[in-house]
């Protein structure tokens, strides 16, 4: 799923293709994704000026002149294609979206868990999508202190709590990884114990892993491609995601004795870790 920098990076690329332009028209080519479309998209955004786009979580919000705001959602495997000439839409082109200047916005998501919504733009921290979300990590509201009082009283692991969206809005299973690395902090410690000092590391860890992934343009393991097609290169950097068995960024130990990094389970999902160096 794409996670902050990915989706940060979409909306990026929308960003300089809509703001300031008019939406022409709107081709709903199914009725649902993960939940129904509204039935009255077209009607809604038609003729609509975009005046921003922007990222709550891993939401893109797309801002109009109504004072409607469109929340999109990438799901596993959604992606947004802006471009010129794009030839005949696909099998997976749900939502085909006509600019003035002759742009289209293609939202392809073959696995159909994304989703799209509307919402008044004026009360989106209501809006039931939102409302439980967490601070954002790069955002001022995010701190050691804040942090700290978010996993008070937090039995469950670390990652796992990392990956509530309800304690920091936007992390997933890879910056996850990566930021508890950075950190020296090892996935199974209980979520409450991470105070302090190292509460102070690992908001800075989380803070540099995603802003370099945004600068890298996200990480592209399977589906996921910037608005323009390309693809991101934040996988090229990673310390630990993916890398079993393989010695973590200066490593000095005897991988044929430790095994390297090492991969574990937790909530369904693969975590990576370098027993030596998180505790």
């Amino acid at each position: 799923m794409p996670e902050l920098p990915e989706v940060e990076t979409v909306c990026r690329g929308l960003a300089s293709s809509l703001e300031g332009r008019r939406l022409v028209s709107v081709e709903m080519r199914r009725p649902d994704l993960r939940v129904p479309l509204p039935p009255d998209l077209p009607e809604r955004l038609a003729g609509r000026r975009v005046e921003a786009v922007g990222r709550r979580a891993k939401y893109i919000v797309v801002r109009l002149d109504d004072g409607t705001a469109l929340l999109c959602h990438l799901g596993m495997s959604g992606r947004m294609t802006v471009g010129r000439d794009l030839g005949p839409p696909g099998r997976h082109d749900h939502v085909i979206v006509k600019v003035e200047d002759g742009t289209e916005v293609r939202f392809n998501d073959a696995r159909r868990f994304g989703l799209m919504a509307l919402a008044d733009a004026d009360a989106l921290d209501l809006h039931p999508l939102l409302a439980a979300l967490g601070p954002e990590p790069l955002g001022n509201a995010f701190g050691a202190g804040v942090l700290v009082e978010r996993l008070a009283g937090r039995r469950t692991p670390i990652k796992a709590a990392l990956l509530d969206q309800t304690v920091v809005a936007g992390i997933g299973n890879i910056y996850a990884c990566e930021a508890l690395f950075r950190a020296g902090i090892g996935p199974l410690r209980p979520a409450a114990s991470v105070t302090g000092r190292d509460a102070e590391r690992l908001v800075a860890a989380i803070r540099d892993v995603l802003a370099e992934a945004i600068e890298a343009g996200g990480s592209t393991l399977r589906d996921y491609v910037q608005a323009s097609g390309e693809l991101g290169y934040f996988q090229h950097r990673f310390a630990v995601y993916d890398r079993e068995g393989e010695p973590c960024p200066g490593c000095t130990c005897d991988v044929a004795r430790t095994g390297g990094v090492q991969r574990i389970i937790q909530s369904n999902r693969s975590t990576f870790y370098c027993p030596r160096r998180q505790g």
